[in-house]
């Protein structure tokens, strides 16, 4: 099969590729500009705007490809963010499933967030179809709001398309090698670096990088058409999860929760912080300080059992994001 790959030069976007190409498929990535993360790679690239302004020239790519993955991506919390992420996610989402269905591509599977999936405890975790509050959960505006609202806008369109089926899937907490920034494989980072001194009390949804490339083939080939398929597996504390990187790295795991104040304080610091630099207090966003000391599971049940996914363990995810990190220098 040839498979055409949006997002190819990210974390998520680098795993699929390599995983494709593994598996004997052929991959042309649309890409904005040449990237480290892809280069090398038996691919074809094309240089090429994904967002509707070349959409006969995107169509033409797109011509003899038997699916489309559009994992291209963007939280940005900087001035003019929410446009940004909504041209990436909505009106790049909307293009492509034009584009495809006027080039004969019959599929695509487009990589929501599971920033749009329902949570629970530990013994009743969310599933695709548990009701959210994103007021609630995100706030009424910022960001992390805009980047729910248009991943879901995303997701809709996706749904609803014409002439063409189109599949979502919504990873959880990723970790795994190519995670270049780094993202999920932060706190992987702060724990080899000595500095992750306590633990949230919180947990949620994991699930390895590798596993993470599968589930998007398998919803290519079996997801069926307006459906939606969490792709997370492993439900974990912090604590037990920080247990699992130190046993891996040869760090102490955390002994002191991290407590209430101490993320409040925090979380009062990224809301004045972000008004100077928005990207360097991101980190600091209120909800997502408080999403870290609340337990948010996620059940993965739907694709083990339609698509036929099989998770790996967890430690084989946390084992090849480290030595990746280690390999590069960052630890």
């Amino acid at each position: 099969m040839r498979y055409a790959v949006t997002g190819a030069t990210g974390f998520l976007g680098a795993n699929l590729v390599r995983h494709l190409l593994a598996v004997g498929h052929e991959v042309l990535a649309l890409i904005r500009k040449p990237n480290e993360l892809i280069a090398g790679l038996s691919i074809q690239t094309k240089t090429i705007p994904i967002d509707g302004s070349a959409q006969d020239a995107l169509e033409a790519a797109l011509r003899g490809c038997d699916g489309v993955f559009h994992l291209a991506g963007i939280f940005d919390p900087s001035p003019g963010g929410t446009d940004r992420m909504n041209a990436v996610h909505v009106d790049a989402t909307a293009a492509l499933c034009a584009a495809a269905a006027a080039a004969g591509v019959p599929r695509l599977v487009f990589c929501s967030s599971s920033i749009t999936v329902g949570f629970g405890p530990r013994g009743q975790p969310g599933d695709e179809e548990t009701p959210l509050d994103p007021a609630a959960a995100y706030g009424s505006g910022g960001a992390l709001r805009a980047y729910h609202d248009t991943k879901l806008a995303a997701e809709h369109l996706v749904a609803k398309a014409r002439d063409i089926e189109g599949v979502t899937v919504n990873p959880d907490f990723i970790l795994g090698p190519w995670d270049v920034k780094p993202t999920s494989g932060q706190l992987l980072l702060s724990m080899a670096r000595g500095r992750m001194p306590v633990y949230p009390k919180g947990g949620k949804c994991f699930q390895n990088a590798s596993d993470c490339a599968k589930g998007h083939l398998l919803a290519m080939e079996k997801g069926e058409p307006g459906r939606r398929y969490l792709l997370g597996s492993h439900n974990l504390s912090y604590l037990e999860f920080m247990g699992k990187v130190a046993d891996v790295v040869g760090c102490r795991t955390p002994r002191l929760a991290l407590p209430e104040w101490v993320t409040t304080s925090a979380g009062l610091v990224g809301r004045v912080g972000s008004r100077f630099d928005a990207h360097r207090f991101a980190g600091l966003n209120g909800h997502v300080l408080r999403a870290m000391q609340s337990e948010r599971y996620r059940d993965d049940h739907r694709a083990r059992t339609e698509l036929g996914l099989q998770p790996t363990p967890i430690e084989e995810g946390i084992e090849e994001a480290y030595a990746w990190f280690k390999a590069r220098g960052y630890c």
